[in-house]
């Protein structure tokens, strides 16, 4: 069992950082690191917008009363505006003005697929913890998919599996199928955030695998079928079966990678 952190065991920047995400931002506690003051801007202004309760979509206020109630200069605002609608945190639209974005994921998104394909033909570890991770993730979802879908009746899923299979008999990849299906067992469990990051991650595993130059598992059949045993589990409620078809799924492309890594 891991063992839970202690607050001397945090660094100063961990330790920064969960003093800046306070919703209180009355109480600023004393820097533990040396920061920029545009850094600084931006975490005044995302702590504008957790006090205010504002959502995405929901408009800041003009560039002078921002100044003001974050306590920044004019350049300072502006260079933090900048920064965090490149983080979609905000999203600025001239003419009308800044509001507050969507807060998408995709900024780790492209973050983690350059970071994996900076070490392709190095290594295979960043790629290997990716599909890992999603492979967790669907794991984690197992008790609430089986939930969800027992004793329903699911055409429109069955029709996909029944498309990889196909496709996977011909030799052909099913990649748009795949992220398909997957996000089609979360869609009933109305969890924004395991749908945006298991799209991200699959996001991140696809714009990285073309760079790879693998050739096609030959266990591609095995893949497609691991899919329609998900399916059938679900539908079963069968929580301990979903998660052994979870792992037959993920076992062919975390096998090639392994390979790679122990060269």
């Amino acid at each position: 069992m891991g063992k839970i952190p202690q607050e001397d065991s945090y660094t100063a920047d961990e330790l920064a950082a969960l003093a800046r995400l306070s919703l209180t931002p009355e109480k600023k506690p004393a820097p533990l690191t040396t920061r920029s003051r545009c850094d600084e801007t931006m975490d005044a202004i995302k702590s504008y917008i957790l006090s205010e309760r504002l959502q995405p979509g929901d408009l800041l206020p003009t560039e002078t009363k921002l100044c003001e109630a974050v306590g920044a200069s004019r350049s300072s605002v502006r260079e933090a505006i900048r920064k965090l609608e490149a983080l979609n945190i905000v999203d600025v639209e001239h003419g009308k003005g800044t509001f507050v974005g969507s807060l998408s994921l995709d900024p780790m998104v492209e973050t983690l697929a350059f970071r994996s394909m900076v070490s392709v033909g190095k290594n295979f570890s960043d790629l290997r913890d990716v599909v890992e991770l999603r492979r967790f993730l669907d794991l984690g979802c197992a008790d609430e998919v089986c939930a969800v879908f027992e004793g329903t009746q699911q055409p429109d899923i069955d029709e996909l599996v029944d498309r990889m299979v196909e496709r996977a008999d011909k030799g052909e990849d099913f990649l748009d199928l795949d992220i398909s299906f997957h996000m089609a067992l979360l869609d009933p469990l109305h969890n924004t955030v395991a749908k945006q990051m298991v799209h991200s991650l699959w996001l991140v595993h696809m714009a990285v695998l073309p760079q790879l130059g693998l050739a096609p598992s030959e266990e591609m059949a095995h893949t497609a079928k691991a899919h329609r045993r998900m399916l059938d589990a679900a539908i079963a409620g069968d929580a301990d079966a979903y998660r052994a078809a979870v792992r037959e799924h993920y076992r062919p492309i975390e096998s090639i990678l392994d390979k790679h890594i122990e060269k």
